[in-house]
């Protein structure tokens, strides 16, 4: 289904001027034609005000081909089952009274910017405001760029982990025929995608960085994760659902992560391997500084000939330094006032 722009059809306001003068000149056609058959009983009279009353009960059909568009809005219009085209941009238009417009997403309503809620013939925004003018649905079409909100999904990534993500993607239709006709409902077509295509995504990448893990595909291991990558994350996700979302005309402008975390049944497990894993980094740090440190005064007493140590002295030295460095209080001095052997 090929796009086709009305472009000669921005003509609304001659329409109606010439609408209304003709219902004008209808109604004086009446008046005059009654008044000459009832005053002469003239033929012409009867002729005149079957014209006039004509005009008059059908002088309205125009005003229904009459179309007002706000800047990013679009209108698809049928006539009869028939694709006749797509009126785009803000104006006054006029088109056949008997097309009709075509929204099949009118009343769907997603968790999106622009969407509001309706209840009892009522609409309710999302400020808790009421709004009477937008109780029945419209069937333009925005072109402006929206934001779809998709709800939290647990996803187990690659090493099986279940984690719960959320995705914000920003879109836009750049084809209203392809919108409209190509599926059914191009906001649940979307949003289903969106579901899947993160599924996909997700499922080749760890929550955090492990080793062995190949992200790329190309048969190397590296340090790619959801939470050290989000952005090469964000951006498979987003080339993953234009791939699948280009058939119904729409284009996606952005895809970020709003949300990512643990699922909670081993959120509280996983946040124990963390701090293990800190505590292993700091201790491994701690010693190897506090093992230089025992080398670099052994190597001055050495040097300088301060004192002689044997073998036996020297380690007794390297176990008392090492339980200062390594300690996880401070250490208690202990006065030797005896001989050193």
């Amino acid at each position: 289904m090929e796009e086709k722009i009305l472009k000669q059809s921005k003509n609304g306001m001659l329409v109606l001027i010439l609408d209304l003068l003709a219902v004008v000149l209808s109604i004086a056609a009446t008046v005059g034609g009654a008044y000459l058959a009832l005053e002469n009983g003239m033929g012409f009279g009867w002729v005149l005000f079957v014209i006039g009353l004509f005009g008059i009960c059908f002088g309205w059909i125009p005003l229904i081909g009459l179309r007002v568009l706000k800047p990013q809005e679009a209108l698809v219009l049928t006539l009869f089952g028939k694709y006749v085209g797509t009126l785009k941009g803000e104006g006054f238009y006029a088109v056949n009274p008997f097309c009709g417009a075509v929204n099949p997403a009118a009343n769907t309503k997603l968790n999106q910017s622009g969407d509001v809620s309706t209840k009892a013939g009522i609409a309710v925004t999302k400020e808790g405001a009421v709004d009477m003018s937008l109780a029945m649905p419209s069937k333009k079409l925005s072109l402006k760029i929206m934001t779809l909100n998709n709800n939290k999904q647990k996803i187990n990534d690659c090493l099986g982990n279940p984690i719960e993500i959320g995705i914000a993607v920003t879109w836009r239709i750049v084809d209203t025929a392809k919108a409209v006709f190509n599926v059914d409902n191009y906001k649940e077509f979307l949003s289903l995608q969106c579901d899947s295509a993160l599924r996909n995504v997700v499922r080749i990448y760890p929550y955090d960085v492990a080793p062995g893990v190949d992200t790329t595909g190309d048969g190397i291991a590296d340090e790619g994760s959801l939470r050290g990558s989000s952005d090469v994350v964000a951006d498979r996700i987003r080339a993953e659902i234009q791939q699948r979302v280009q058939i119904a005309g729409i284009e996606i402008v952005e895809a970020r992560i709003t949300y990512l975390a643990y699922a909670p049944e081993i959120a509280a497990v996983m946040l124990q391997r963390q701090q293990a894993s800190a505590i292993i980094d700091a201790r491994k740090m701690i010693v190897d500084g506090a093992v230089g440190m025992v080398e670099m005064a052994l190597a001055r007493l050495s040097e300088n000939k301060t004192v002689s140590l044997d073998e036996e002295r020297k380690a007794a030295m390297v176990s008392n330094l090492l339980v200062v460095l390594c300690g996880n209080r401070d250490a208690q001095p202990v006065v030797n006032s005896g001989s050193l052997y």
